[in-house]
């Protein structure tokens, strides 16, 4: 088991290390300067002696690779540099927007849960009902939506019917718990429809292959009420492929929310992403997608330790090897 988690540590090492290049490389050679957006643009930009002074600055004038490898250097010193937008450590613009992130990815994957592993049951108890057959077409309308539209959808109906717009200063958690989570139900809600969706459907379609074993006929056979047949007997069976997606998706929700975010004016990462984006802010970019690869192989690891929790099998087998 030692073996298989360091093996699983280096390859998320080495699958972060390739992220890390392509992201570079294509922030360097996508159009626009850097150099000039920093001057003011291209109408106030200063003379091209100028421009040099400003790219020798920021070390833009060196080829590609050996900016690649002292990035890498400074980020080995946990040093991610100094955004070119806001002129703060990259460190400290993400410490103040990764609470607010963070809290929707967590809101949205209680509601995946909550809603989505009883209606995945239900559906299979009671497959080919009316309530199987409208909870599949909402599956698919809610899969078929993207997030950012749902949630202009969202926003249009929360300003018609209860005049509420997105707020311009957003709570911290910390400061007043319970009108954060007012603020930050409605993106959560948008970027979360598409997880219930997902997880019902995965659920639905677990329950219906265990729901037919026979162990779950011998535990009828006994007696058992059907709720604990169902929830303890294949409910618990059916866990494992089930934490697999979970885990996916909730490393996939980071990503989801950078237009989400920008949609209800959210100063979370999503929000950093585009503004980096636009305005070529380099340091800031990388950083960010270094953080968002490293929560997605974080994820898949601990899912995969999951598995030896969760199934006695796969630790016999870890100890066999």
């Amino acid at each position: 088991m030692l073996r298989y988690g360091l093996f699983r540590l280096l390859s998320g090492l080495v699958t972060l290390l390739l992220v890390a290049a392509i992201v570079f490389v294509i922030a360097r050679i996508i159009p626009g300067d850097a150099a000039i957006i920093l001057s003011g643009g291209d109408s106030v930009a200063g003379s091209a002696e100028d421009l040099e002074l400003v790219r020798e600055r920021l070390g833009l004038n060196l080829p590609i690779p050996v900016q690649f490898f002292i990035w890498l250097g400074d980020v080995a010193a946990y040093d991610l540099g100094t955004s070119l937008r806001t002129g703060n450590p990259v460190m400290q613009d993400i410490a103040q927007r990764f609470p607010f992130t963070l809290q929707i990815v967590l809101m949205a994957m209680v509601i995946a849960v909550v809603l989505g592993v009883p209606a995945g049951v239900m559906a299979a108890r009671y497959v080919g009902s009316w309530g199987d057959r409208l909870l599949q077409t909402l599956c698919v309308l809610a899969l078929a939506a993207p997030s950012f539209w749902v949630g202009i959808l969202i926003i249009l109906a929360l300003v018609t019917v209860f005049n509420w717009s997105a707020p311009l200063f957003w709570e911290p958690f910390w400061s007043d718990p319970a009108a954060s989570i007012a603020q930050t139900i409605w993106p959560a809600l948008a970027v979360g429809l598409r997880q219930v969706s997902l997880i019902s459907r995965m659920t639905r379609s677990i329950m219906l292959d265990v729901l037919n074993e026979d162990y779950i006929r011998t535990a009828r056979s006994k007696g058992l009420s059907e709720a604990n047949v169902i929830f303890r007997h294949g409910l618990r069976n059916g866990l494992l492929p089930l934490v697999t997606l979970i885990g996916f998706e909730f490393a996939a929700l980071f990503g989801a929310l950078i237009v989400t975010e920008t949609v209800f004016n959210v100063p979370g990462l999503g929000q950093y992403v585009v503004t980096s984006i636009a305005n070529r802010d380099y340091p800031a970019l990388q950083a960010i997608v270094l953080i968002l690869a490293s929560i997605v192989v974080l994820g898949n690891i601990l899912v995969d330790f999951a598995y030896g929790w969760l199934d006695p099998r796969v630790r016999l087998a870890g100890r066999s090897k």
